[in-house]
């Protein structure tokens, strides 16, 4: 089982070098951490844009990309939909988001022709290494959907558990947060965590071990779940923490960043391929690690 970073790029790193198609790859900051990521021998690059702009911001930047592989695209849209084709036809293993809009990016990814989507709804993890925890904890959904449903919970929990294979947890813990542990009418996460806590232990999730609806604190606390009397096999020990909507994974996974210190990933799963959309706010730090865990998902 991966709990830390470092373990996580070392095994990405035995996975073998993935091909990266980078979508509209205008930008210094996506350019340095894909020759960053290619020179800790996790991927092979294709740049995807306008070549001229391209070779110029990266001369500029002092980033060395002379030789690599870059597709020559002038339309941003156009682009994106060479970027998606890429990897469509096998050409590239994973996708990573450039200089382009999230919502133009995401219209082509979502298309249900020529883009990458299946049958599941798309959701982002955010995966965080906590210092005052025992392990890597993943936080889903904080920014794909906006106020989530039970079905859509459904499909995010499938993501999240299926993403969390790949770090070696054969049956992850899940945690359907919310403000309060009991049922409450009035509190619809906690009724949708009700629902969803059924359907686990009929089995009708696979293979995990789920409890809701939870308090943060009994999520993660042994200490927390002693003192409240609160026995589970998940409480205290989460592999992953499902958020009530956007705003609550959002602030949560931002506060431990950005006050606690927390190293940090994100990728967007669900898709026919794994994807990193990138902030240019992100750390070099964090857009090795995100990079890294689209290798491990390939």
């Amino acid at each position: 089982m991966i709990k830390s970073f470092k373990e996580l790029k070392k095994k990405a790193k035995e996975k073998g070098e993935k091909r990266l198609v980078v979508s509209c790859a205008e930008d210094a900051t996506v350019l340095e951490a894909s020759i960053a990521a290619m020179q800790d021998g996790l991927i092979s690059p294709i740049f995807v844009g306008d070549k001229r702009k391209i070779l110029e911001i990266a001369q500029k930047s002092g980033i060395d990309i002379d030789g690599k592989n870059i597709e020559d695209t002038h339309d941003v849209k156009n682009a994106v939909k060479k970027s998606i084709e890429i990897v469509r036809s096998g050409g590239g293993d994973f996708l990573l988001k450039g200089m382009v809009k999230t919502s133009t990016f995401l219209k082509e990814l979502l298309d249900e022709a020529r883009g990458l989507k299946t049958s599941r709804r798309l959701s982002h993890s955010a995966i965080l290494e906590v210092s005052e925890y025992h392990k890597l904890i993943q936080f889903t959904d904080g920014g794909m959907n906006i106020k989530p449903d039970i079905e859509t919970k459904i499909d995010i929990i499938k993501n999240a558990c299926d993403f969390a294979h790949s770090f070696g947890i054969k049956k992850p813990k899940v945690a359907i947060l919310a403000a309060v542990e009991v049922v409450n009418p009035d509190m619809q996460e906690t009724v949708d965590a009700a629902i969803i806590k059924q359907m686990a232990k009929r089995r009708q999730l696979g293979e995990i071990l789920l409890d809701g609806p939870l308090a943060l604190d009994l999520a993660v606390s042994k200490e927390a779940c002693k003192k409240k009397g609160i026995k589970s096999d998940v409480a205290g020990d989460a592999d992953i923490l499902i958020v009530p909507d956007i705003a609550a994974g959002n602030i949560s996974a931002k506060s431990l960043i950005y006050l606690a210190g927390a190293k940090a990933a994100g990728i967007i799963l669900g898709a026919k391929a794994p994807v990193v959309m990138l902030s240019r706010a992100d750390t070099l730090e964090i857009k090795l690690n995100s990079i890294a865990l689209g290798v491990l998902s390939c």
